[in-house]
């Protein structure tokens, strides 16, 4: 029987019923062959290469290049790093091993230590492993042989695994030489595509990560097609190190965190100069944009949290209080508050657009094993704002965050990507209205002629979402921006406006950050730029280093002509050496250093130093303030 095959170029071949994808892969294009990993069929199921079509499919073939690729391709080195530890250590028990963001892991119990000689001998077994280039083969088996199977070989983890898929009569076996595994799949036709995988460390893991199990040990590693990509992965990773926020935050004297408020960050004075000049020029730019600035209270009664449905999809990640004996909530949201100040007055249509914007801390409970630095916190403050529009300008007004969002950005220099997030499992209101949301959505991302990614079952419990992926100078992802189309709070808050016919109608809500969270945008940019943040951001902008206590009398002057002129400037008068102020100004990442000794005292001039460039020998002050301001006002980057 002849069936059809459609790939991914529109192209639609003919081929007889039971032929592999590696036999189609091979008579479209060898040299694509040689590179596909696993294939995608239907656009919904993810097989082997050797699983043969019985009847007309889509077909997208998988490299290291997709996503699924990287994970599949990792998954088997899962396989790889368990099958070298049972070689090593044939009396382990075996746990899991999924693939990761940037690698796979796999968890072991044993009596054997870790350690890092043994990782090294581990990691050579691999090596043999992948040079063996041994076939993945898949077996199905009725349930009740694969308990019989792993019991013979005492895989107990391997039985309670098998013992909780009740409604699964057949399960898959996976083999690679001598060692097989239970597995679902799929893999990589062989052992020697791996070519590059390094074990990166060694963890404590309770089995199904409850604390009430075992502890087993979770061998962590990463693969890659060759060694030069792994080289270019873990340079990356050792310059993530340098970058570290949690480091240069402190180094900088930018913040600190402190046990009595874990998840809470304390600004220093350098760093609330930071975090002022992100909030300068975010009122500066809404101002231009026609959004009003509002204020809400961080503590709302439970009622109005029952009102906007957070305590139904929330309530886990919320924070709680007593107030005259009723109960209330810290905010870990702002719309609710918005939509009371919304309701306070009443709106005509001739008023919408109605764009509040609000700088408000929000508190969220998270697990302190997720805390992390800047990037994931217990309270933030969100530079939210909420759009009140009528029907008709639902475009018109996503386009006009769109364009606010990407004007953003590129003041930071930042790409970045974007993804459309569709109804989730847990969400308010019909498909009617959320397939008309996403649609207003899909429409605006279209009319820009953006490119996205449909992110299914992601967007927020009331509405669908548009997320902005910044990508930083590590090739690293952060979700910032976020705009969500709300259909259904104006409902449940009764917010209307009288129409032309003197009737009321519902608003439609939009909800929009650009930063996210202005703590980690601050987090994601000492990142960026190593701690060497662009002028306008800099808590100092410029050094003023007198050599010697005579040149103090010219330097008071300059660092005053400085600060006239609206330019962040410091004075250091220390009865240090100057290679010392030099030294630890380069150290605190300040721009500019202007070193004053008796040639420029005498000449009216400075000597000027940048961190890049070095001493770049006397010059002038005035035309020097004028191009220091002249970047300041572009935000030169």
């Amino acid at each position: 029987m002849k069936i059809k095959v459609t790939l991914t170029n529109g192209k639609v071949k003919e081929y007889q019923a039971g032929t592999t994808l590696a036999e189609v892969a091979r008579d479209e294009n060898p040299d694509l062959a040689r590179m596909v990993l696993a294939a995608q069929i239907n656009d919904n199921q993810v097989v082997d290469l050797n699983y043969p079509l019985e009847q007309d499919t889509k077909v997208r073939f998988l490299t290291f290049e997709d996503e699924e690729g990287k994970q599949v391709f990792r998954h088997s080195a899962a396989h790889v790093l368990a099958q070298a530890v049972k070689r090593l250590y044939p009396q382990t028990k075996l746990a899991i091993g999924p693939a990761i963001k940037d690698g796979f892991y796999y968890d072991f119990d044993t009596f054997q230590k870790f350690t890092p000689e043994e990782l090294e001998k581990i990691e050579q077994e691999i090596g043999n492993i992948i040079k063996d280039d041994l076939p993945f083969t898949r077996t199905e088996l009725a349930r009740e042989e694969a308990l019989v199977k792993f019991d013979e070989v005492k895989e107990d983890y391997k039985i309670e695994l098998i013992n909780d898929l009740t409604n699964t009569p057949v399960v898959s076996l996976y083999t690679q030489g001598e060692f097989t595994d239970l597995c679902a799949g799929p893999h990589i036709p062989s052992t020697g595509k791996l070519r590059a995988v390094k074990l990166t460390g060694v963890a404590g893991a309770y089995w199904r990560g409850d604390e009430k199990n075992k502890m087993l040990q979770r061998i962590y590693g990463t693969a890659f097609p060759s060694p030069a990509q792994l080289e270019e992965y873990l340079f990356r990773q050792e310059e993530a190190k340098r970058r570290d926020h949690r480091r240069l935050g402190v180094e900088l004297d930018l913040f600190s965190f402190h046990e009595e408020g874990p998840g809470f960050p304390f600004f220093h004075p350098a760093g609330m100069v930071l975090y002022n000049q992100l909030v300068q020029f975010w009122r500066e730019e809404h101002k231009k944009q026609g959004y009003q600035e509002i204020k809400t209270p961080l503590i709302l009664s439970q009622d109005l949290w029952e009102q906007s449905g957070h305590w139904e999809h929330y309530r886990e990640n919320m924070y709680f209080t007593k107030v005259d004996e009723k109960d209330f909530a810290v905010k870990p949201m702002n719309c609710p508050g918005s939509m009371l100040i919304y309701r306070s007055r009443l709106h005509s249509y001739r008023d919408l657009p109605v764009r509040l914007a609000e700088l408000g801390l929000v508190h969220r409970h998270e697990l302190s094993g997720v805390l992390h630095g800047l990037m994931r916190l217990r309270c933030f403050t969100q530079d939210d704002a909420h759009l009140y529009m009528l029907p008709d300008q639902v475009g018109k007004e996503i386009i006009g965050v769109i364009n606010m969002v990407e004007q953003f950005y590129q003041t930071f220099g930042f790409k970045y990507r974007v993804e459309l997030s569709t109804k989730p499992e847990k969400a308010m209101g019909s498909d009617e209205i959320w397939e008309m949301a996403t649609r207003a959505l899909q429409d605006a991302l279209e009319a820009k002629g953006m490119t996205y990614k449909v992110n299914a079952g992601d967007g927020a419990f009331y509405g669908p979402k548009i997320d902005f992926h910044l990508e930083d100078s590590l090739g690293r992802s952060w979700q910032c921006g976020t705009i969500q189309l709300d259909f259904l709070m104006p409902e449940k808050f009764d917010l209307f406006y009288i129409g032309g016919d003197g009737q009321k109608h519902r608003p439609v809500m939009v909800h929009r950050v650009i930063f996210g969270s202005i703590e980690r945008f601050i987090g994601i940019l000492i990142e960026h730029y190593a701690g060497n943040l662009p002028l306008w951001l800099s808590p100092v902008q410029v050094k003023v280093l007198p050599i010697a206590d005579r040149h103090v009398v010219y330097a008071e002057e300059v660092t005053a002509n400085l600060a006239k002129e609206q330019i962040r400037a410091e004075l250091d008068t220390r009865r240090e050496k100057i290679n010392y102020k030099i030294r630890e100004a380069q150290l605190r990442k300040i721009p500019y250093m202007l070193v004053i000794g008796d040639k420029e005292a005498a000449n009216k001039t400075v000597a000027l130093r940048t961190p890049l460039q070095g001493d770049q020998g006397p010059v002038p002050l005035p035309p020097l303030v004028q191009i220091i301001k002249q970047k300041i006002e572009n935000k030169a980057l």
